[in-house]
């Protein structure tokens, strides 16, 4: 009889070198734990359908479906013949699956009527979806070659079919086969859930949940695994935050209370228009969490235009009457610049100290950016260093050594999701003791989202738009099915212009030259041209359909001061239209810019499509935002498109960016380089489930703080949750 396997039983010893080295080197997979917590993507049954139409190019996929018709044909390049087989999923769509030279076995054994899984990545020819030399196992009687393995997944036939997470090398059915085989032996660990816990949520144990995610007897069964796997991870993230604020309860931080007479209310007194009563409301939120020995931690979150920035000075002046400065970190220069000159405006006197037409207790506000010339840049760090600036803004070049402060007391974080969690948490360590922190995004990511449900930041809400801020209309041009759409957008530009307005085109890239941070890498090996690129773009609509207006160039790559000049010329009205990249996706504000077109539109995630759009419409005059891709109706890049172009709700599309994204960057899998450890849990469709675990986790640290009677379940959460995780949640 075979020695029974743990969690902690290498691969190699249940299912050969060989396959255990695959799994190794395409999944990550080393041990039997490894293996039973990769749980199924999804699970399909013979009778319905995989939804072909929605599949994507460059798609790594495993489909469903049913043998409709081959045909062999002489290749044209090279001796020997093509086999294409059609394969459709009952619903209309259908997929072709090319093999290379004489293969006639495949032929006999690929016949019409037959199902089968088929895995490949999804690429296009003559606009059609097809899979190049797909790996496929059928599923019934006969058939040979790779049809050899159907009885060990025949037992799925009619019933529950797992399709796994998978790579070229290791398909999803040899996954279930080593699945299989592990779990014939394997002695789950002890269930770490109390027995209190378990009964009072009605949770099936660990063992059970294990056996019947990957060899469901039921739906009802694999309901009730599922339930219980989710809760685990969810219970493991709630238990981390928990135990890490309860432990940082204590932690000191400087009280920054308002100054009655200081320069915030001498700025009050100035400004030339009425706060919103939700500014003033989260202005009351913040003003009191800095009066607190806690660090504040709190999410500033409103619509595009809806006012953060005054909200944020207005907690820098308090820190500043309190004797302490407040950095602001901005992710471009040109987006620091542009805080630094409203800034300037807006405090006039109040931000000019040691100048002749200062204010009584006035400050200085400084910006600190890595293109500062020699002679600048020692003049303003030492600014920084003795105090006298108590306003410092900046990119990451304030993360830098050498940049130090006489008593950093806040730290604003503008539009977080251009930050890594590590670089925030840098600008953060140059204070004594821990700064409040204050993060702003116009538009919440999962990231936010996530921790937000998690219920680990205070969240501040600015849900009303300023009077005098226009509507924003938004359209999707198909560009390959309707080229004329796209000669429309093009001469509704001009109509803009003509009425003596202003226009953006974004690309995705930046053209020649190393790629930026700022744009995709070119990707041309799934049949799809490279994106689109500002260098390229220009000169063609200058001497195409925008021949004869003023056409400026904006990027990243660009020297600080060429970009600012552009920047001035185009907010001056010296130019028609700017060419850019997402350098302008936040903070730039031209008022008489309308009209924008996104080319390549496919290519940007929905947070930055919101932002961008962002930037037109901030006059009297309606905004129009175009965009532009090739996508396929139907395939998801279309289905986001219509969706950001369906709705003006940040709210809505970070719903929709949480969906489509997922939850891996709740754990730091995008941002830290680990692979992420929420496999299940959906932090949407799960909110109840997470508000339950939370609950259960208060209770349970309240009682035990460090877990010291629960050694199984302190395990388990270090093992969900790593330390290195831990520290990424709590930084956030």
């Amino acid at each position: 009889m075979s020695e029974p396997a743990t969690v902690d039983t290498p691969l190699k010893k249940l299912v050969g070198d060989k396959t255990a080295k695959a799994l190794a080197s395409a999944l990550d997979l080393h041990t039997a734990g490894d293996l039973v917590y990769h749980f199924p993507r999804r699970y399909d049954e013979r009778g319905e359908h995989t939804d072909i139409r929605s599949l994507d190019v460059g798609e790594q996929v495993t489909v469903l479906a049913q043998v409709q018709r081959t045909a062999v044909r002489p290749m044209r390049q090279r001796r020997g013949n093509l086999l294409e087989v059609t394969v459709g999923d009952g619903s209309g769509g259908v997929l072709t699956l090319t093999f290379f030279g004489n293969q006639a076995w495949r032929e006999r054994e690929l016949r019409p009527g037959r199902w089968g899984l088929f895995a490949g990545k999804v690429t296009e020819f003559r606009s059609k979806r097809q899979l190049n030399g797909p790996e496929y196992v059928l599923l019934g009687e006969g058939g040979e070659g790779e049809a050899a393995v159907n009885d060990e997944i025949e037992e799925f036939a009619g019933a529950l079919i797992p399709v796994y997470p998978a790579a070229a090398a290791v398909p999803t059915w040899v996954i279930a086969r080593c699945v299989r085989v592990v779990l014939d032996t394997f002695t789950p660990p002890e269930d770490p859930l109390p027995a209190s816990v378990r009964a009072g949520r009605n949770l099936v144990d660990l063992g059970a949940a294990l056996r019947e995610i990957h060899r469901p007897s039921t739906k009802e069964a694999l309901y009730r695994a599922r339930r219980r796997l989710k809760w685990d991870e969810a219970f493991a993230v709630q238990l981390t935050l928990v135990q890490r604020k309860h432990r940082a309860a204590d932690w000191p931080a400087r009280p920054r209370p308002p100054r009655p007479g200081g320069l915030l209310d001498a700025f009050d007194a100035r400004l030339p228009y009425e706060l919103t009563a939700g500014q003033r409301d989260v202005g009351v939120e913040i003003a009191e969490d800095l009066a607190t020995p806690h660090p504040m931690h709190r999410l500033l979150q409103g619509e595009v235009g809806s006012g953060k920035t005054v909200v944020a000075l207005r907690a820098m002046l308090q820190v500043v009457d309190a004797g302490g400065q407040a950095a602001l970190l901005a992710p471009t220069e040109v987006l620091a610049a542009q805080h630094h000159r409203g800034m300037l405006d807006l405090l006039g006197p109040l931000g000019r100290a040691g100048e002749l037409d200062s204010a009584e207790h006035a400050t200085r506000v400084e910006l600190v950016t890595g293109s500062l010339g020699a002679a600048a840049r020692r003049r303003a760090l030492a600014e920084v260093a003795s105090g006298a600036a108590g306003i410092v803004l900046g990119t990451h070049a304030l993360l830098y050594e050498g940049v130090d402060f006489a008593d950093l007391g806040l730290v604003v974080v503008d539009e977080q999701h251009r930050f890594g969690v590590e670089q925030r948490d840098a600008l953060r360590a140059k204070a004594d003791q821990p700064p409040h922190t204050l993060v702003m995004t116009a538009t919440p990511i999962p990231r936010t989202v996530a921790m937000t449900v998690y219920g680990d930041l205070e969240v501040s809400t600015l849900s009303q738009l300023p009077r005098g801020r226009s509507p924003i209309a938004s359209h999707v041009v198909p560009a390959a099915e309707k080229p004329a759409f796209l000669d429309r957008a093009w001469r509704r530009l001009r109509e803009e212009v003509a009425a003596g307005h202003q226009a953006y085109v974004v690309c995705p890239r930046i053209g020649d030259g190393p790629v930026s941070d700022e744009e995709p890498p070119p990707e041309d090996d799934n049949g799809r041209r490279p994106p689109l690129a500002v260098t390229e773009v220009a000169p063609l609509l200058a001497e195409g359909p925008l021949h004869g207006l003023r056409i400026g160039v904006l990027h990243g790559r660009l020297p600080a001061d060429e970009k600012d000049a552009v920047m001035r010329s185009f907010a001056a009205g010296d130019l028609d239209v700017l060419v850019a990249t997402t350098v302008i996706e936040v903070g730039v504000d031209v008022p008489n810019a309308t009209v924008m077109i996104v080319l390549d539109a496919d290519r940007f995630g929905v947070s930055q499509l919101h932002q961008l759009r962002g930037r037109v419409g901030r006059g009297s005059a309606a905004g129009l935002c175009l965009l532009v891709s090739e996508a396929a109706e139907g395939s998801s890049a279309r289905e986001r498109l219509d969706a950001v172009a369906s709705t003006s709700d940040g709210f809505k599309l970070a719903e929709l960016d949480l969906e489509q994204r997922r939850e891996g960057d709740v754990l730091g899998a995008t941002q830290s380089g680990h692979r992420s450890h929420l496999r299940l849990l959906s932090l949407k469709r799960d909110a109840d489930l997470i508000r339950d675990a939370r609950a259960e986790a208060i209770t349970l640290i309240e009682d035990d703080p460090e877990l010291t009677r629960n050694p199984a379940l302190a395990a388990s959460v270090a093992a969900l949750v790593d330390e290195d995780r831990a520290e990424y949640l709590e930084k956030g």
